[in-house]
């Protein structure tokens, strides 16, 4: 049950509804814009999938369509920023775009924003950076929505992190949660009546399942790594909360929607470098490497972190973008 959208037609019907609920012109095409290439690249999951409750969370309130970050403190390369719950995608826009000026100037530039809300896709940061040339390291705690290693309630977040490394003309982009499976993949899975390829939490009996809707239920999503993703967890949300200055997961866990987040992004100018000639060939070297590896199935190939998404991006921008008729038209409708 798919129809077939164009790129242009998707960010004109996200730009006419975000007009309505009170973004000006250029705001909107900026945070359509991410939507939609988040979309493209087959990220459905924070891109159309997603929309619809970024525009309820804009009703409700939770969202500000005109708040702008504001200074909080500044000290060399690091700064921390309010958020004043802006737009999630165009804080983060922000947050990334100022520490590549601060790491222009130092090497390395950290900022960390507190009060914020949901950035959508952390590696659309990552892309925006390395395409600049800036190695990139970011992430963001979330409400409580994973439980602690050996725990039957969820205390944890399940805090996206992401890499990213500039490479010839695309990027090396790692983009993960802390759950095996993020809750909006879990959605895309429901959606299309899917059960999940590997085990991705806890149904009611308290056994591991591959029912996405199960996990939804139960909010007991398996962490990576079991009780190493637990861990990392943990850490990113303390992290997240201390250089922000702003709330961590049991903080934002108590209030009635996930909003008002803390997010750190960190931005390395590889031109600071002694060995900056040279990095181009060293990751090409690593890739060809991997790229040796033996696969398990002989009709697979073994890719690194973002290199199937120019593939998605080339074919989507060509063919037009699959997106499920249901959710299209709830988008028509809005």
């Amino acid at each position: 049950m798919t129809v077939i959208v164009s790129e242009q037609q998707m960010k004109s019907e996200f730009v006419r509804i975000l007009t309505k609920y009170g973004f000006d012109h250029e705001a909107a095409d900026q945070c359509a814009e991410i939507f939609t290439i988040n979309t493209l690249e087959g990220v459905y999951s924070h891109g159309i999938n997603r929309f619809p409750r970024f525009v309820e969370n804009i009703a409700s309130g939770f969202v500000v369509p005109g708040a702008l970050p504001s200074l909080i403190t500044a000290s060399a390369s690091v700064e921390q920023w309010n958020g004043n719950l802006g737009p999630g995608p165009l804080n983060a826009s922000f947050a990334v775009l100022r520490a590549m000026e601060l790491a222009s100037v130092n090497g390395i530039g950290l900022v960390a924003l507190s009060n914020t809300n949901h950035w959508m896709r952390g590696g659309t940061y990552g892309w925006q950076a390395a395409r600049k040339g800036f190695v990139f390291i970011g992430w963001t705690n979330t409400e409580a929505n994973m439980p602690a290693w050996g725990a039957k309630d969820y205390r944890l977040g399940n805090n996206p992190l992401v890499f990213a490394i500039p490479y010839l003309d695309e990027a090396i982009v790692l983009d993960f949660a802390m759950s095996q499976f993020s809750y909006g993949k879990l959605e895309v899975y429901t959606l299309a009546g899917k059960s999940l390829p590997y085990p991705g939490g806890y149904d009611t009996e308290g056994e591991l399942t591959t029912s996405p809707g199960d996990i939804l239920k139960t909010r007991r999503a398996l962490p990576i790594g079991y009780w190493k993703g637990s861990g990392l967890s943990l850490l990113l949300d303390i992290l997240a909360a201390i250089l922000s200055g702003g709330l961590s997961t049991h903080e934002i866990s108590r209030k009635e929607t996930e909003y008002s987040l803390s997010q750190v992004f960190i931005a390395l100018d590889m031109r600071k470098l002694h060995n900056y000639n040279s990095i181009e060939n060293t990751i090409r070297n690593i890739l060809t490497d991997l790229k040796g590896s033996l696969p398990v199935d002989p009709e697979a190939e073994i890719r690194y972190p973002g290199e199937f998404i120019k593939i998605i991006r080339k074919e989507n921008r060509k063919n037009g973008v699959p997106v499920n008729s249901i959710m299209w038209e709830k988008i028509l409708t809005l």
